[in-house]
């Protein structure tokens, strides 16, 4: 007999035959992906947390929970302004940029608290880490009571009574005045040469004026807020201490500048006059 020949027939394309292996492989790959998603879930735990806010703890990560509809639209509502301030609004265009014996009067006429309000300065600048020191021509409030440290003074700081406003002190009393700086500096009471209150000496102390001010931007904005004085003040006082502040940074590093008092709309000055 001659020899068998075997041949193997077959319908299926090559093409065919790899795509059915690669389905296989994606369905494997699934159905892992599936296997580790439940075990997710069945680690998931709820954690009650104050004011009742829930999270969710998947796999030691922290989700927080998805907010209601309600806590949302809560949270969006506008806030609502009084009567007072919104008769106050009212009297101010929005749209105008006031000169300064303007905004003055408005100050005046538009603040509605109790008290005799502080006027507020509050001014946009071109750069952050703005500073400038300035002796404004009016006081801006009450008086202010200027101490030159002394033992007595630091005997006070140890039981934490603090009655001055300013606190004055000669190069040896500084390395006394160290331990409590936590406490003094931010209350702006420490003592350092750049705001004029580290002085050579007892005698200079009263050359001191309770009008210095020192103004800086805020850390990370640069953004200006000072008083400038009373409501109770006279308007010409109100006004030159304005002017002091705006010419000492200088107009052209000003981007936008409002006067408001404690209880009242804000009310923007016009800069170029």
């Amino acid at each position: 007999m001659g020899k068998t020949k075997t041949a193997v027939i077959t319908d299926i394309p090559e093409q065919e035959i790899a795509g059915k292996v690669q389905y296989e492989e994606k369905k494997k790959k699934q159905k892992e992906k599936e296997a580790k998603l439940e075990k997710k879930k069945k680690q998931v735990e709820r954690v009650g947390l104050k004011g009742g806010e829930r999270i969710k703890v998947v796999s030691g990560d922290v989700v927080e929970e998805p907010k209601t509809d309600e806590e949302i639209s809560k949270k969006a509502k506008p806030k609502i302004r009084g009567k007072k301030y919104q008769a106050a609004r009212a009297k101010i265009d929005k749209t105008k940029l006031y000169s300064l014996p303007e905004a003055v009067k408005l100050i005046k006429d538009t603040s509605y608290s109790s008290f005799d309000a502080t006027v507020d300065l509050h001014l946009v600048t071109k750069k952050e880490g703005l500073t400038v020191s300035i002796e404004l021509p009016y006081q801006t409030g009450k008086k202010k009571k200027i101490e030159i440290a002394d033992n007595s003074t630091i005997e006070s700081i140890k039981k934490g009574k603090i009655d001055f406003d300013i606190l004055l002190a000669t190069p040896e009393m500084m390395p006394k005045l160290v331990p409590f700086a936590k406490m003094l500096g931010p209350r702006g009471l420490m003592p350092n040469p750049k705001n004029g209150t580290l002085v050579k000496d007892k005698s200079a102390a009263s050359k001191f004026s309770a009008n210095k001010l020192h103004l800086k931007s805020e850390k990370n904005a640069p953004v200006i807020h000072t008083s400038v004085g009373k409501v109770s003040q006279k308007d010409s006082e109100l006004q030159n201490n304005v002017s002091a502040i705006l010419e000492a940074i200088g107009p052209k590093q000003i981007l936008k500048a409002y006067l408001a008092p404690t209880m009242g709309a804000a009310i923007k000055l016009n800069l170029t006059n």
